[in-house]
């Protein structure tokens, strides 16, 4: 049972989001309703390419007829973190940015752009094989962070 203390306390809290303008992004005339089914991604030209364009058509939808054209460039850098006491690189960290423009087809408009950035890490300790494996999979991760965060960003940045 909520107390009527507890009600007037989240009456409180409450006031400053009703007055700020906030908008679901789903909502009826939000960011979200406005991109999902209606972005196309330019084709991917390498398996980074891929592996984000297949997160970000996850996360917006896939359409033959769309309102908008989405380009990303991506590009990763790998750094050596953990070096044992023969010289032998154990760990990595890979990190990726990628740039993005959203551009409004009917009107040739920029309706969003910028960049997005992240890491992940990997071992490679073991076999060449299992090093590999753990690199694949690391990029994998990393395509999947980078297209989130490309969606977030268009969702609360892009003027439609």
């Amino acid at each position: 049972m909520w107390s009527f203390k507890t009600a007037q306390i989240l009456l409180v809290a409450a006031l400053p989001l009703a007055s700020c303008g906030f908008t679901p992004v789903y909502g009826p005339d939000g960011v979200g309703t406005q991109l999902q089914n209606r972005v196309l991604v330019d084709e991917p030209l390498t398996r980074n390419g891929y592996l984000i364009t297949r997160q970000l058509e996850t996360r917006l939808g896939r359409t033959n007829d769309a309102a908008f054209a989405l380009s990303v460039t991506v590009k990763t850098q790998e750094v050596s973190l953990a070096i044992d006491a023969d010289g032998v690189i154990e760990r990595y960290n890979l990190i990726g940015t990628a740039d993005y423009t959203l551009i409004n087809k009917s009107t040739g408009a920029i309706a969003a752009s910028g960049q997005v950035e992240s890491f992940t890490g990997y071992s490679a300790t073991g076999t060449p094989v299992a090093a590999l494996a753990a690199e694949r999979d690391a990029s994998e991760r990393l395509m999947v962070i980078l297209g989130d965060k490309l969606v977030a960003e268009l969702q609360t940045q892009a003027s439609l």
